[in-house]
């Protein structure tokens, strides 16, 4: 088989890419007695999709990523999670589905070859063509180059039709072209306005939310669908200086009555936090901070009322995220998005669950300050510095499904910084949409909760005289985008997000 019939470079009509999609192949490859294609060098940039519908579907998605980068194909960006339903064959379980950027020096036939060896050891027999499978890995995009053997055809020659491929595709893309090997795959698109064109065609973000594709994020054994319903997390503080309830809650009796009673007003996640992030707040050691969380996370996970709730623990060291999820934590929430412990990444990672990284300048102690509290743009900047440091935990493990992004609201912003953020959430996404799609689409949570900027602007210096400020705050980050809100008054604002709730999905049906 001649080398140049069986890969060839994509030809480009997309964004100017025209001369960056031709590639010499002779520097390239090299055929085998047995006229099989290998990559030497460079690095190729390839595109997986993977699919799940039989057994623990999201172990499998898990399992699979690791076997993925063990096998000389390390993963740089992740789609989001889709549930969805079959395709083809359609009495069968729903799927869960995504796909992944990588990089990897395997040529396109070895890459195949690496990928059906995980899919047989992850259980994969043959079986009805397009059935069920606890694992399906096909290559997408390939390099710059077309792929014809008797075995691959990348590009993929049924990308075009399916809306469960095309979602998770698009996420791994950023609105701006980042690279010529991504300008060759919008070239490749079936539409000549490239991948973005394609997708809106197939339907587009039009799809989201229906039976057939819905967006999702697993916590413990569910999966959140944040774009249908706003999740009202309740504040639990253990500390006895935090600056609105500060040693209320220090007793195991007291914490367990507190979270008792946010239950019963609608909260669905408690986030618990043992160490206070005010301004100048002193800073524990994560034994103290362990000392002080364990006895009243161990008390509330054995509730009753517990059942189908969820519980965040509010830190920024690996070592209390790791022992609080061991200990019935579902959610890691971290103030400094990594900042203050470069162990969190890797923690986080190893520990799969989901990770809240926030916006913050400093630490609590610094984050006051005037050289913190410089800003031009302020939703720029703050979408730019928050995407670098998810992004960051993308690279070390966290999938894109699995975080959610918070501006950090009253850290290290002034009052009409803070103003600028609520109003200005949907310039975030679009910032951060720039370069990646996938995590500007991750769930947004905002915590205005009883800030000092609602009490200068409401003349209120007592926190607890904020609720109705808090309310509407929540109401304009609802309305703007929010898909979670943390406050300490559960009961008026698991209202207010339901009149939103309400209002936005009214809005959906009359477009």
């Amino acid at each position: 088989m001649n080398i140049i019939k069986q890969l060839l470079p994509i030809k480009s009509g997309f964004g100017g890419a025209k001369n960056h999609c031709r590639a010499s192949l002779s520097s390239l490859f090299h055929s085998s007695p047995a006229t099989t294609v290998e990559v030497h060098s460079p690095e190729q940039e390839v595109v997986i999709a993977l699919g799940s519908n039989v057994g623990d579907r999201l172990n499998n998605f898990n399992k699979a990523l690791k076997l993925i980068n063990n096998s000389g194909i390390h993963i740089t960006r992740h789609g989001c999670l889709y549930e969805t339903a079959p395709a083809y064959v359609t009495e069968q379980p729903r799927f869960l589905n995504s796909a992944v950027r990588a990089a990897t020096k395997l040529g396109p036939n070895e890459l195949l070859g690496a990928l059906k060896k995980i899919e047989k050891d992850m259980g994969r027999t043959a079986g009805v063509r397009y059935g069920p499978r606890p694992i399906d890995l096909d290559i997408l995009f390939y390099g710059k180059y077309r792929v014809h053997s008797d075995i691959l055809t990348v590009p993929h020659e049924k990308i075009w039709e399916r809306p469960f491929v095309m979602a998770p595709l698009i996420d791994l893309l950023g609105s701006d072209v980042d690279n010529d090997t991504v300008a060759c795959w919008h070239s490749s698109a079936t539409n000549s306005a490239g991948l973005f064109k394609s997708w809106d065609n197939l339907g587009g973000e039009s799809l989201m939310g229906k039976e057939e594709l819905i967006r999702v994020l697993p916590i413990g054994k569910s999966f959140l669908h944040w774009a249908e319903k706003t999740y009202v997390m309740g504040i639990l503080n253990l500390t006895p200086d935090s600056f609105s309830d500060g040693g209320k809650f220090q007793s195991v009796e007291a914490a367990v009555s507190q979270v008792r009673s946010m239950i019963s007003e609608g909260a669905d996640i408690v986030d618990i936090g043992a160490q206070s992030t005010r301004p100048m707040a002193s800073r524990l050691s994560p034994q103290e901070e362990l000392d002080r969380l364990i006895p009243v996370l161990e008390a509330v996970v054995d509730m009753p009322e517990m059942d189908g709730k969820f519980i965040s623990v509010d830190t920024f060291y690996s070592q209390v995220a790791s022992e609080a999820v061991r200990n019935g934590a579902h959610l890691v929430n971290d103030v400094s998005a990594g900042q203050l412990d470069p162990s969190m990444y890797k923690v986080v990672a190893d520990l799969e669950v989901p990770y809240i990284g926030m916006h913050m300048r400093g630490d609590p102690c610094t984050m006051q300050s005037n050289e913190n509290l410089q800003y031009g743009d302020v939703c720029k900047e703050v979408a730019s510095e928050l995407y670098s440091q998810i992004r960051d935990a993308e690279l070390s493990g966290i999938p894109a499904w699995r975080i959610i992004t918070d501006p950090g609201i009253g850290f290290a912003k002034r009052t009409e910084h803070n103003l600028d953020i609520l109003m200005g959430l949907p310039n975030i996404r679009s910032e951060i949409a720039k370069r990646s799609l996938a995590l500007s689409h991750a769930p947004m949570l905002i915590g205005p909760s009883r800030k000092k900027f609602l009490g200068e602007i409401c003349s209120r210096p007592d926190a607890t005289d904020r609720d109705p400020a808090t309310i509407a705050s929540v109401t304009a980050g609802v309305m703007g985008g929010a898909n979670i809100v943390r406050v300490h008054n559960v009961r008026g604002n698991v209202d207010a997000v339901r009149l939103c709730d309400a209002m936005l999905k009214r809005r959906r049906s009359i477009v």
